[in-house]
């Protein structure tokens, strides 16, 4: 195809999308969107439909054409039925707040189960880790529960690294 022919095919798209504007009463191409049905439920996407115009502006102007222009009154599509934000949380799942869970960690840190302890803690990075360490031992200080913190971390990070190695490599 030629850029002349493009070039005139782009325009009669953007002559049936201004009549198809005029037709339904909205203001931008975008809001032309909710009355082109998708196969697969609702209407089109905005992104799609900017798509189309680049790459495939027929298919587009058809599509217009078939549910606004050749139409006596286009109505608007229902979106796609989508599920409750709410309805996506996990419902077993336990939150507590910030007192709560300190409160914990406390009742563990006096029960002595390392553990609970780490799991309740807040996670740090190898870079917090590693400032609070050389803070403790300026002081002359020794936190086993950082250390642990720190020694968890870089294994983690070794065994992420390890695990993208093999992926990229796997000869070895």
């Amino acid at each position: 195809m030629s850029i002349d022919t493009k070039q005139k095919n782009l325009k009669e798209v953007e002559e049936v999308l201004q009549r198809a504007i005029k037709k339904v009463g909205v203001k931008k191409i975008n809001d032309l969107c909710k009355f082109i049905p998708l196969n697969s439920g609702g209407y089109i996407h905005h992104f799609t439909l900017k798509k189309m115009k680049k790459k495939n502006p027929e298919e587009l102007g058809e599509m217009v054409k078939k549910f606004i222009i050749n139409v006596d009154r286009p109505r608007a599509v229902a979106p796609k039925p989508r599920a409750a934000r709410g309805s996506r949380k996990k419902r077993d799942q336990i939150t507590f707040n910030k007192w709560q869970l300190d409160r914990m960690l406390n009742i563990a840190r006096l029960a002595g189960d390392k553990e609970i302890i780490s799991i309740l803690s807040p996670k740090k990075s190898l870079a917090t880790y590693k400032r609070e360490l050389i803070q403790t031992i300026r002081q002359g200080k020794i936190d086993q529960e950082l250390w642990n913190g720190y020694v968890e971390g870089v294994n983690a990070q070794n065994s992420i690294f390890a695990d993208h190695s093999l992926l990229s490599n796997p000869s070895n």
